[in-house]
């Protein structure tokens, strides 16, 4: 094994066990007594339950990922690769749809290798603790749109990519970083009205106190409100959120169903004031942004490794390919994208705390947004008590306990200034 292949596999071990080490603080952590705060949500036996939820999840989480990588290791020095790549080559295709095929072939066999897995948190875990509401025909029908989703947009999207580092010569990085770029913003402007609502019905919020509500929160912090939309969640699991996607006129905000049965009109209204200070924070362009930076560098890079002898070496392939280059060029500056992600994580923290504290500063009865998110935390069994490595780690909002005490001394802040 050469430089690359010993790089490569140490990063894979040392992720592994960094990410288990993880694991077993944040098992480590969880405490019998339920915080102070949440008792007026928490009864013992739920708060107990939520404790056995985070270790049967942990317990999953280090199976799925264990077998994940035993299985990257076996295809990987058992020569699946250079197997996989000669049998695409015999078809006897040209360059870019060999590669769309080669790369299509890894992600079946990813799909397929990982179903089980999928199938057994679905109907057996999350059914344990009375989450799952999803049916095997749904499930079904998720996998092949999924599936046709893939062949629709993602063959072409790589198609087009192989395309520019095989015949475009040295700028081809840049052309493919504007193409990748032009077509994310296009992906995210139709995705709300397109791609979504094949998985899930959305349907305009019907009128009465809460939309009157919310429209009046709207008007009061001048946010252009375009749509707002009740998305059925219960339709695959009874766990609840909300969210804000898509920009400029198919921008909406979507409540899940089975948030709006477990909240008043004011937290409700708290919970959609999070969501507006994200948009009027400016955090969705700034995290799309610095993903389009990323992407333009991972493809920089790209291509001054591309057809690299000694990177095909270490996967004992026996011939180079633009489309090969891309995957092992993945697994390569997997380390980076591990550092970054924690990166990512520790911003998308702080973007959650500006938005809570936009809902609380700019919501008359934004102190509700607490509640709510006592009232989430219990009805997603979530864990109160997290290991400060795992959220350093694996985290993108804070705490529930710490944003909630957050919340709290900012409104009574407030209160006292008034």
């Amino acid at each position: 094994m050469n430089l690359f292949g010993t790089l490569i596999l140490v990063t894979l071990l040392v992720t592994f066990i960094v990410r288990l080490v993880a694991d077993i603080l944040n098992l480590g952590a969880a405490s019998p007594l339920i915080p102070e705060s949440f008792k007026d949500v928490y009864e013992q036996d739920a708060y107990t339950r939520s404790q056995e939820y985070l270790k049967a999840n942990t317990l999953f989480s280090q199976v799925d990922s264990s077998f994940d990588l035993i299985f990257l290791l076996v295809f990987w020095f058992a020569g699946g690769f250079n197997s996989l790549d000669l049998f695409v080559r015999g078809w006897g295709f040209n360059p870019v749809l060999t590669g769309v095929l080669f790369t299509g072939a890894l992600l079946l066999l990813q799909g397929i290798v990982g179903l089980p897995f999928s199938i057994y948190k679905t109907f057996v875990l999350e059914e344990r603790f009375g989450f799952n509401k999803t049916t095997p025909w749904t499930f079904a029908t998720d996998l092949v749109k999924t599936l046709l989703l893939g062949l629709a947009i993602g063959a072409p999207v790589m198609a087009l990519l192989l395309w520019f580092f095989e015949y475009a010569g040295p700028q081809a990085w840049l052309m493919a970083w504007a193409g990748m770029v032009g077509f994310t913003l296009l992906l995210q402007y139709v995705a709300p009205t397109w791609i979504m609502p094949m998985f899930n019905k959305f349907v305009p919020l019907e009128d009465g106190e809460l939309r009157q509500s919310i429209i009046k929160y709207a008007a009061d912090v001048r946010f252009p409100l375009t749509g707002i939309f009740v998305m059925d969640g219960s339709k695959r699991s009874a766990k609840a959120n909300a969210f804000f996607t898509g920009f400029g006129k198919n921008k909406r905000i979507a409540l899940f169903d089975t948030l709006i049965r477990n909240h008043s009109t004011e937290e409700l209204v708290a919970v959609l004031a999070h969501e507006i200070g994200h948009f009027k924070k400016k955090h969705i362009l700034m995290s799309m942004g610095l993903s389009m930076l990323n992407l333009g560098v991972v493809l920089y890079l790209l291509s001054l490794f591309m057809n690299n002898r000694m990177l095909f070496d270490a996967f004992y392939m026996q011939e180079r390919s633009v489309y090969a280059s891309l995957i092992f060029f993945m697994l390569l500056y997997s380390p980076v994208e591990f550092i970054l992600s924690v990166l990512m994580q520790m911003l998308s923290r702080r973007n959650e705390y500006e938005a809570d504290l936009f809902a609380v500063t700019t919501y008359a009865k934004g102190r509700t947004l607490a509640s709510a998110l006592r009232k989430l935390s219990r009805q997603n069994l979530s864990n109160l008590t997290p290991h400060p490595f795992y959220v350093f780690m694996n985290y993108s909002h804070p705490p529930v306990l710490q944003r909630v005490r957050r919340i709290e001394d900012t409104a009574r802040q407030q209160t006292v200034t008034i």
